[in-house]
C-alpha cells in the first residue's frame, strides 16, 4: 500500500467532538476536528493494483464519512491548495480535486480577462 501524505492526520485515535466551525477554538489546526481520524486511512488512500470496483466502492465509502465531517470545506481546500495528488480528501478523490483546479483555472483567467477588457478605453 502507498504511503499516505500527511498521515499523521488520519492516525489519531482520539474520537473527534463535532463542535460548529464558529465556535471552533481558532487556534486549533481545523484536523482536530475531522471525522476521518476516528477511521482507517486504508478507507482514504488507495492500495496499490486496487481493482477498479474496489477502488469505487472504497471510495464511496470514504466520502460518505466526509460528507458527515464538521470541517469537510477546510479539508477540501487544504487538498485543493496543496495540492494532495492522492487519496480522497474533504469528498472528492483526486481526480475531482484536478476538475476543480481546471475549473478554478479558468474561471479565473476569463475574471482576469474580462477585469483586462473593462480597464481598457474603446477606441473612437
Amino acid at each position: 500500500m502507498l504511503q499516505p501524505p500527511h498521515s499523521s492526520l488520519q492516525v489519531a485515535a482520539v474520537p473527534a467532538q463535532r463542535v460548529a466551525a464558529r465556535d471552533r477554538d481558532q487556534d486549533a489546526p481545523w484536523h482536530t476536528e475531522a471525522v476521518c481520524r476516528r477511521d482507517e486511512a486504508g478507507l482514504f488512500f488507495a492500495p496499490s493494483k486496487e481493482p477498479t470496483a474496489a477502488r469505487l466502492s472504497r471510495e464511496e465509502a470514504a466520502k460518505r464519512v466526509c460528507a458527515r465531517c464538521p470541517v469537510m470545506v477546510e479539508c477540501r481546500e487544504h487538498a485543493l491548495l496543496q495540492p494532495e495528488p492522492y487519496g480522497v480528501w474533504g469528498g472528492l478523490t483526486a481526480a475531482e480535486r484536478r476538475v476543480v483546479l481546471a475549473r478554478r483555472r479558468r474561471r479565473d483567467m476569463e475574471l482576469k480577462k474580462t477585469a483586462r477588457q473593462n480597464r481598457i478605453p474603446a477606441a473612437g
